[in-house]
């Protein structure tokens, strides 16, 4: 799945567009995760808690909009963003979204 932030992928054309796919997750800190982030907190940084975090939510969104794409028989993904949204205190929902689309070499 070749999956790109602009409208276009270099070397390849757009033959057909399938329409928008979603991959979406959400997330909480344990209670471990946030005492661990509290003290890192207390030196200033990196918050090595919450980034990993992060990128678990937004790997899983990632790979949810991409067997989304392909179960729509897309190969590949145009102008895919994120989004996030704390749903509660504690709570985020990541949301990762796109253009599927059918692409060939140009």
């Amino acid at each position: 799945m070749i999956v790109a932030t602009t409208n276009e992928i270099a070397g390849y054309k757009i033959v057909r567009h399938l329409g928008l796919v979603r991959g979406v997750t959400v997330r909480s800190r344990s209670v471990v995760g946030n005492v661990v982030g509290g003290i890192q907190s207390l030196f200033g940084g990196k918050l090595g808690a919450f980034v990993q975090l992060a990128e678990t939510a937004r790997q899983e969104a990632y790979d949810h909009m991409c067997e989304h794409a392909t179960q729509g028989g897309a190969n590949a993904v145009v102008c895919m963003r994120y989004d996030a949204n704390e749903i509660m205190d504690g709570i985020t929902e990541v949301l990762a979204y796109g253009t599927a689309v059918w692409v060939e070499p140009a």
